[in-house]
């Protein structure tokens, strides 16, 4: 068992001053282990996060650029320059950004740095699916059956992929995190997610060749940590279960895989020790597997990351081992200690500023109020105070439950999130709270395609204490600005002979509701506060809003025209549904449109969203490539009376 008291007595000299090429709770987490340790932490940060958490908590802090990632995170010159002007001996890459880069595992080498990573080999090999697939099917490890796109054009491609069979998924050879995946079910729609997978790969990877593979119809995503050391030793910490996602991307994570027979989960340990000693592997690295869910002796090797994982917090809790103390002991060239027992069971949230009712469209804002449990492991980005932008990943905060068994640590993590209070963005943590909960979950029935068996989501509902809390921290507020024509339209409603009573306070929620909060409703547990535009941000249990106070007057029009047939024109102006850039248009300025058709799309956090035509008509484009964006903002304009 590694821990952190082992990695500091080691005989093996550790690191003086290591810089961590990263931002967010990756930085946090790594520099934690370094002070702990003993070791100078450095920071780097772009100008978004100039008083991130992260900058503040290193011993050191480095400006490397403007907000974008290209432009700060993803700079190999101006990261090397930082380590080396602040004496680092060593730099971690976190996981994201640059971990897996082989530019930067190179400049270090030739700048005398030390890359905590594996070399540049194993990055080469592994870092590209089509040639990992091919190395690894070399050394007995069962692949799924597909092929390498590279070199072959569309007419090729629809030939080999006609042999594999449908459906088939169309994956980036280079990157990951499921960026860039489309489903093809038949030939017909194969041109067309060849074509959306290319650019957003070209955009995401500077490489758009594509692997297509056989979909399998059941999976399960199962993945193994494994470490390697400079002497020759492999050893697998174990497995994880990764099955929960969403568009490719993990939700919820856990340790050891639910209800996975011995000799499975023993060929999975072996297929992943031969998958990382085929490239002497040294470091910390994950190798990810398909697991049919209905045969789960069918597994099939997906691909191998070359680094630390977002959910590495659970094989931790599960192995009682330090994984970044361990990554610099080897790094410094000590050997592995002996495989730890993996003893209970652990569960991971990843908490997204996102809004799950909306289609999971990420959320920017100021954080007004940042709470979190003390009985469970929370690695956060964020604090109260911090902003949260469309520059990076979505993810705020990781909260990680253990308990002697499954069931114990699923319903340690449901109370955790429940007592997670995030006011300022919209958040995933009730819709986590609800998978936690749901009954395929509970009985570890799990395939990838769970989540969208819940969708779409239906909006949720203030309660009677969130809506009390708004109407104290509202009423507060306009008490203290009110003018005589607000005191006006703030007094009780009378009536000759009726008791006098208090107004209700209206709100508008972020689906064009009226909801009131009536007199004498109390706040209870629920919390409020009131951004800088007056809106107000409630949460109770998990449940987080934002609400819109609307006066009496307004209130009443919005009555009145809900009870109003619709009539007029329609909606012209096909809007933003969030913040971020325009990374394609797909009509031209005058073009015939149906209702539905896409019009542009829409890059931020890492997600990628079409603006659909809302009826038809003849377009007007309001944007242009690569312009950014407000959300709500019109981008194109369809006019009915031009249709022909």
């Amino acid at each position: 068992m590694m821990t952190q008291h082992d990695a500091a007595a080691s005989d093996t000299t550790l690191f003086d001053t290591v810089l961590v090429a990263n931002r967010g709770e990756i930085a946090r987490r790594i520099i934690r282990t370094l002070r702990t340790l003993g070791i100078r932490s450095v920071a780097v940060y772009s100008d978004a996060d100039e008083d991130a958490p992260h900058v503040r908590e290193a011993d050191e802090a480095v400006h490397i650029g403007s907000a974008p990632a290209a432009e700060s995170y993803l700079k190999v010159d101006a990261i090397v320059a930082a380590a080396q002007a602040t004496g680092a001996q060593a730099i971690h890459p976190g996981y994201g950004f640059l971990s897996e880069s082989m530019s930067l595992a190179t400049a270090c080498a030739a700048a005398g740095i030390v890359f905590i990573g594996p070399d540049v080999r194993a990055i080469e090999i592994m870092g590209d699916k089509a040639r990992a697939r091919d190395h690894v099917s070399q050394h007995g490890v069962p692949v799924v059956p597909g092929f390498n796109a590279a070199g072959l054009d569309d007419a090729q491609i629809r030939a080999r992929a006609d042999e594999v069979g449908y459906p088939l998924l169309v994956k980036p050879s280079a990157g990951g995190g499921g960026k860039g995946m489309e489903v093809v079910n038949d030939g017909d729609g194969l041109a067309s997610a060849l074509a959306t997978a290319r650019r957003v790969a070209l955009a995401a990877f500077g490489d758009d060749a594509m692997v297509l593979e056989r979909l399998v119809q059941r999976p399960r995503h199962i993945e193994v940590q494994i470490f390697g050391d400079a002497h020759g030793t492999v050893q697998a910490f174990g497995e994880r279960e990764c099955t929960l996602q969403r568009r490719h991307q993990k939700v919820i994570e856990e340790a050891p895989a639910a209800h996975l027979p011995d000799r499975v989960r023993q060929r999975l340990l072996d297929a992943a020790v031969a998958a990382a000693k085929s490239v002497d592997y040294v470091g910390a690295g994950t190798v990810e597997f398909l697991v049919e869910a209905d045969a789960v002796d069918d597994i099939f090797f997906i691909e191998m990351n070359t680094r630390l994982q977002v959910e590495h917090p659970v094989t931790e809790a599960v192995t009682r081992s330090d994984l970044v103390a361990l990554q610099l002991l080897v790094s410094a060239g000590g050997a592995l200690p002996d495989l730890p027992e993996v003893r209970g069971h652990a569960v991971e949230a990843r908490v997204y500023a996102e809004a799950p009712e909306r289609g999971f469209l990420p959320s920017t804002g100021r954080v007004l109020l940042f709470a979190a449990p003390q009985d469970v492991r929370v690695d956060a980005a964020v604090e109260t105070g911090s902003e949260v932008t469309g520059f990076y990943d979505p993810m705020i905060a990781k909260v990680i439950a253990f308990g002697p068994d499954r069931a114990t640590a699923l319903r340690r993590l449901d109370s955790a999130l429940a007592r997670t209070t995030v006011l300022g963005v919209e958040t995933n943590i009730a819709f986590l709270r609800a998978l936690c909960q749901h009954e395929r979950v509970v009985a570890g029935d799990l395939d990838t395609g769970l989540i969208e068996t819940m969708l779409p989501l239906a909006p949720q509902e203030p309660t009677d204490r969130m809506l009390g809390a708004a109407a104290a921290l509202s009423s507060a507020s306009s008490s203290t600005t009110a003018g005589a024509d607000s005191l006006w339209h703030a007094l009780a409603g009378w009536r000759l002979g009726a008791e006098t009573t208090s107004p209700a306070v209206s709100f508008l929620t972020d689906d064009d509701r009226v909801v009131d909060a009536p007199a004498g409703t109390t706040a209870g547990t629920a919390a409020a506060a009131a951004d800088a535009d007056g809106e107000v941000w409630v949460s109770e249990r998990g449940l987080t809003m934002r609400l819109r106070p609307l006066s009496r007057r307004a209130s009443m029009r919005r009555r009145l025209a809900e009870r109003m047939p619709a009539s007029g024109p329609r909606e012209p102006e096909g809007r933003a549904p969030m913040p971020g850039s325009i990374v394609a248009v797909h009509v031209a300025d005058g073009d015939t449109v149906k209702a539905g058709d896409p019009l542009v799309s829409i890059e931020a956090m890492k997600m990628e969203h079409p603006v659909l035509a809302p009826h038809d008509g003849t377009v007007h484009l309001l944007v242009a490539l690569g312009d950014q964006v407000r959300r709500d903002q019109p981008v194109a304009r369809v006019s009915e009376q031009e249709t022909v």
